[in-house]
């Protein structure tokens, strides 16, 4: 019977989706549904949850410490955003082209993308130490002091950012070339007989045809900004004097360290409800700059 052929396909398919539909269920909607509730709650984990309606989300938008660390997020990301999107865009290029040993490249260039954040960030550690770091000695060489850097002030949000650089391009590289090999070298043909040189054609035709791929690193590395956390807990714990605390970072010590589980879920709504916000906003302006190839 055609009813009970439609009802054993249906059951077949939910058979094979079952294993990552209880996945999604059990380790993010619920999480994620207790967590909204836990928002309006004041609980330590230990003794019953006390309701206290918005008064957590009022609180965190009005706490020192929330308020600094989404203003050193803005500041990673206006020093983050534009110096991976303009390096990896400038090796994605590089490494378009037919060099000797492209390959070993592409692979070296992407091996900081699948190292663990902790392994780098403990290396990095120990390569920024402003008495016996690395860094630090090649510069005095040139006859340079370098800083303190990760004790600095001024210099801890810049060295972040760098390291941050250093392990992302792999990935926004392999994405950009990804895109660059996916133009059509019929465009290239028709802009030569144009009479257009090589900076036309990446003006005019690279750079255009390549915005679907720059869309997305964007708005994957825009989102990564905001959840900036396991580079800054392990080199340096959001110091110094909180200079490169961030909002997860906030969040964690909330609620794993003070134990004040509503506040710190508080705070993780406020950070998704901007990061959904900034995706919308990108989604909208990206019917302005994005241009795809049909």
């Amino acid at each position: 019977m055609v009813g009970q052929k439609r009802l054993s396909k249906a059951v077949v398919i939910l058979g094979f989706l079952f294993p990552s539909l209880a996945g999604l269920l059990l380790f993010q909607l619920i999480p994620m549904l207790s967590s909204a509730v836990i928002s309006f709650t004041d609980w330590d984990l230990l003794t019953k949850a006390r309701f206290v309606g918005l008064d957590n989300y009022r609180e965190a938008l009005q706490d020192e410490q929330t308020l600094t660390s989404m203003l050193n997020i803005l500041k990673y990301i206006a020093g983050y955003l534009p110096s991976v999107l303009a390096l990896g865009l400038l090796f994605a290029v590089l490494l378009n082209r037919k060099l000797r040993g492209v390959q070993f490249y592409r692979i070296a260039i992407f091996i900081p993308v699948i190292t663990s954040w902790v392994a780098v960030s403990i290396i990095w550690r120990w390569l920024l130490n402003g008495q016996s770091g690395l860094v630090n000695y090649v510069l005095s060489l040139v006859g340079v002091q370098g800083p303190v850097w990760l004790q600095d002030f001024f210099w801890a949000m810049p060295a972040i950012i760098a390291v941050s650089v250093w392990k992302d391009l792999g990935y926004v590289t392999i994405i950009l070339l990804a895109g660059l090999q996916d133009i059509s070298d019929d465009y290239y043909e028709a802009a030569t007989i144009d009479g257009a040189g090589g900076f036309q054609k990446f003006w005019r035709v690279t750079l255009p045809l390549l915005t679907p791929s720059l869309f997305f690193v964007l708005v994957i590395s825009l989102i990564n900004g905001f959840q900036l956390f396991d580079q800054v807990l392990v080199m340096t714990n959001g110091g110094p004097a909180g200079s490169t605390s961030t909002l997860v970072q906030q969040i964690y010590e909330n609620a794993f360290q003070s134990y004040k589980m509503g506040f710190a879920s508080a705070q993780s709504w406020i950070l998704f409800v901007i990061i959904l916000i900034v995706t919308i906003i990108q989604q909208q302006l990206q019917k302005r700059w994005v241009t795809y190839d049909r």
